[in-house]
């Protein structure tokens, strides 16, 4: 239960999964603590007795066998340590890996949570540890297979989100820089993750009155807006190719220098 000194010393060498979601959270206090952990300034918080870690450490076997039972897919490579070959400061420990319903490779990951939440919630919470080990282990999959109390048990699928690595990578970047440095961290913000698609939902904004004005002037304006942009297009065909400013009737249109034109009203 309790981790070895040797464990921690390995965790202090680089940024893991678990700390990735301390980092896109965004909460200069946690950040703060992380880094004074990785500096060695504090002892990192002791978890052998807080029992949803435990719980959840401890039915990960049983989770892998419950994820084949459902899926047919096999979990391969426990307990992983793996390092990034470009970034080799991200480091994570994989609960595993696997594939997707379609064949992809992809991480596997393993939770318990309680009764209450449900899978897209968990997948939110977990998204910034899912890209970090996603990134180290050069796959562009993950796999969520998650014990919801003790009644059910539901898998998720994810495909890595371009635009979320991106900021992931900046954001562990800056962290890390900070800790080579031993510079306190700073200009952290909480970062939103993506939403899966599947999880996209309908709202009604009946009711909202700035989108009620908006809509309305948008319905307003829409023949006028067609029109002012076709008389733009048939206006700059209008001018030869040798011309580099045509003007009349109010309107002045000027060629650049890489040839595009610029309309705007004759002053």
């Amino acid at each position: 239960m309790k981790k070895t000194a040797e464990w921690h010393e390995a965790r202090r060498a680089g940024i893991g999964g678990s700390d990735a979601n301390t980092i896109m959270a965004g909460d200069p206090e946690r950040i703060f603590r992380l880094w004074q952990e990785k500096l060695g300034q504090i002892e990192p918080e002791d978890l052998s007795w807080v029992l949803p870690v435990q719980i959840g450490s401890l039915t990960e076997d049983l989770n892998a066998a419950f994820y084949t039972h459902a899926t047919g897919r096999d979990v391969t490579s426990r307990n992983s340590p793996l390092a990034s070959k470009s970034n080799p400061y991200m480091r994570c420990e994989l609960d595993g890996s696997t594939t997707t319903a379609g064949g992809e490779p992809a991480v596997w990951e393993a939770k318990h949570v309680n009764a209450f939440s449900n899978i897209d919630e968990v997948a939110q919470r977990y998204m910034a540890q899912l890209h970090h080990n996603m990134f180290c282990s050069d796959v562009k999959h993950a796999v969520l297979s998650v014990f919801i109390g003790t009644q059910k048990h539901e898998v998720f699928e994810m495909t890595l989100d371009e635009g979320y690595m991106m900021t992931l990578l900046d954001a562990e970047k800056r962290f890390w820089d900070a800790v080579v440095g031993k510079f306190p961290p700073s200009g952290f913000v909480p970062q939103t993750a993506p939403v899966p698609f599947e999880a996209l939902r309908e709202m009604s904004m009946v009711g909202h009155n700035e989108w009620a004005m908006s809509a309305a002037d948008w319905l307003l304006h829409r023949a006028s807006a067609k029109s002012y942009e076709q008389a733009a297009k048939t206006l700059k065909n209008l001018v030869p190719a040798d011309v580099g400013k045509a003007h009349g009737h109010g309107v002045s249109i000027k060629r650049s220098k890489s040839g595009s034109l610029t309309i705007s009203e004759a002053k």
